[in-house]
């Protein structure tokens, strides 16, 4: 089905949105105990499961197929491309703090120099272009493939996401009101299903809570199709019928900005198995 949302009743999505407000902490707070209070029974550590920590029987699934992951080829693959030399000589490991270790739950951050976000796609090239070598095409399965690797090396990291600059704060209000937004000929935001009925059902299949969602990308669908977090943006908003923004684009950028922060203290769990 084109677009599955056409099945779901309107009157499921008329309610008015919840708008955090407020300085980032405060909404993060405040995001969580409105899931509290919506979805009492999930722990906050549980939230990076998504719907998943909502289903335990859909959770037992995932379980054992992430005890032999289809994937595991994908990302071994992604290990040998972060291991590679270039031709100088250089690998990506030392492009990063620590060869790479527990670096990706700082992602992404706003480089106040360059007055944007910088995403962990974004280091990635910046290594290949400063080593003389091809950038790759963002949201390519190559990326994808690469940074189920490289994200990897920082799981059971917290997410820990800085705003620390008047910069900083603009791109994550600017991420913020692109999450509230309504577009699209069905004219919903990400939070439309993300906050206002999130843990409620579209068809066979359970909406997630926001916070969280951060945490884990990028996800191999059905085991072996690797989607990165700005390719689900996109997946999305051709679902609401809405036009995508470009990959990395500044809308983007800031919304992954946004949506990370709201994850913050939960732990980093990438690659992972999705329908």
């Amino acid at each position: 089905m084109k677009y599955k949302f056409l099945t779901v009743t309107a009157s499921l999505f008329l309610t008015v949105s919840f708008t955090a407000q407020g300085v980032p902490e405060e909404d993060r707070v405040e995001l969580i105990n409105h899931y509290k209070k919506t979805i009492p029974n999930v722990k906050f550590e549980d939230y990076v499961y998504g719907a998943l920590a909502i289903n335990p029987e859909a959770k037992a699934q995932y379980d054992d197929v992430m005890d032999f992951p289809p994937f595991a080829a994908d990302v071994r693959e992604g290990g040998i491309m972060w291991e590679t030399p270039f031709k100088n000589g250089e690998r990506f490991a030392n492009c990063f703090k620590y060869g790479g270790n527990n670096v990706a739950a700082g992602y992404p951050y706003f480089d106040d120099k360059e007055g944007r976000v910088i995403t962990f796609e974004n280091s990635i090239n910046n290594c290949l272009k400063t080593n003389g070598e091809p950038e790759l095409k963002y949201a390519s399965k190559e990326m994808a493939v690469l940074t189920a690797y490289a994200r990897s090396l920082s799981n059971n990291m917290k997410v820990s996401v800085k705003i620390k600059s008047a910069g900083a704060l603009a791109a994550y209000e600017n991420g913020k009101q692109i999450y509230y937004k309504r577009i699209g000929q069905l004219n919903f935001s990400c939070a439309t299903c993300h906050v206002d009925n999130a843990g409620r059902d579209i068809r066979s299949e359970q909406l997630s809570m926001m916070v969280g969602q951060a945490t884990h990308w990028p996800v191999f669908r059905g085991g072996t199709e690797p989607v990165t977090l700005q390719g689900r943006f996109a997946g999305c908003q051709k679902n609401v019928r809405a036009k995508p923004y470009e990959f990395n684009s500044t809308e983007y950028n800031n919304l992954e900005f946004y949506m990370t922060y709201m994850s913050n203290g939960l732990k980093m769990l990438s690659p992972v198995f999705r329908k």
